[in-house]
């Protein structure tokens, strides 16, 4: 019998994408690890479904390569104890074992760890989190670091907004192009935040990335075990908000009108920022890609056009 993929919150959103990819290479031999409902995985094939706790205690040396993807992502969450538990202890644990058993750990960092910085680079003097969630993810990434040459692959990837199909269940960590769908369904608007950090109104930019371009990433690391180190992983590009609910209106709508036309039928619409959360908000966001292009990484990222077409296609069709 052949040795065991790991995928840790394989019922999450990245993880259940990336389960489907390996299924699609002949890969079925895979642990799914989570906690959550397995809605996400329905026509999957996998060997097993274990919790955290049960696969760690399991760990031996059937396990072939863990593609780490489970975390706590809610990026309000403002209790440090159970955000560094989850995000941080654990993840030590793990490449622990996988460094002992010498088995490929790919994991799941956050372009949070940038903070409210104008610069993406994979470079402690970048990296400013602003939150207990961008702080957990670094630390982990500061532990990788200090391996300085591993005994197997380790590779962390710094998502950038990643949007796409099997995000449903992470309700108001959703993507904006998931919600901006379900407001054009219930209303027929999109509702966007008021200007910040010096950008007009919905003009904040973000670095979207398609969910399927992070699994593309993650399989390029399966197929080059020789790469190791911190990874930014987002399209390259940052596009606004406004782009993006221009993106979702026009593929539910099947026309091709601009922001500006958009704003003007009150298809857009601007509302003030929650308490709080303005002075944690990131208005700009674009992954430096050139270590990842410089390790051989040549994976094609869609543009929010291309990746919102494809969603809401998906979306429709459910």
């Amino acid at each position: 019998m052949s040795g065991y993929t790991v995928v840790t919150g394989a019922a999450g959103f990245v993880g259940s994408r990336l389960v489907a990819a390996l299924n699609r290479r002949g890969i079925t031999e895979v642990l799914a690890v989570d906690h959550h409902t397995q809605r996400n995985l329905s026509g999957c094939r996998i060997a097993d479904y274990l919790n955290h706790e049960e696969f760690l205690s399991r760990f031996d040396g059937r396990i072939e390569v863990v593609f780490h993807q489970g975390a706590c992502t809610n990026t309000l969450e403002q209790r440090v104890d159970f955000m560094m538990a989850s995000n941080f202890e654990y993840s030590k644990r793990l490449l622990a074992l996988c460094q002992q058993r010498r088995a490929p750990l790919i994991y799941a960092s956050s372009a949070a760890v940038y903070g409210a910085g104008r610069a993406f680079r994979e470079e402690p003097a970048c990296e400013q989190p602003l939150n207990v969630y961008g702080e957990s993810k670094l630390l982990f990434d500061q532990e990788v670091r200090r391996l300085g040459k591993p005994a197997a692959q380790v590779a962390g990837l710094r998502y950038f907004n990643v949007y796409g199909p099997n995000e449903a269940h992470k309700g108001t960590m959703a993507s904006m192009a998931f919600h901006g769908y379900n407001q054009m369904r219930e209303n027929g608007k999109i509702r966007l935040f008021r200007g910040s950090g010096g950008y007009a109104d919905g003009e904040q930019q973000r670095d979207f990335v398609y969910v399927d371009d992070v699994v593309a990433v993650n399989l390029w690391l399966l197929e080059h075990p020789g790469v190791s180190g911190v990874f930014n992983c987002g399209s390259g590009r940052a596009q606004s908000f406004n782009q993006l609910a221009a993106a979702v209106i026009n593929a539910v709508r099947g026309t091709r009108m601009s922001v500006e036309q958009l704003v003007k039928l009150g298809l857009i619409e601007y509302i003030p920022f929650p308490d709080g959360l303005e002075a944690r908000y990131q208005s700009f966001t674009q992954a430096d890609l050139a270590r990842l292009r410089a390790a051989g990484c040549r994976v094609e990222f869609r543009t929010v056009e291309q990746g919102v077409a494809a969603y809401v296609a998906e979306l429709k069709a459910q």
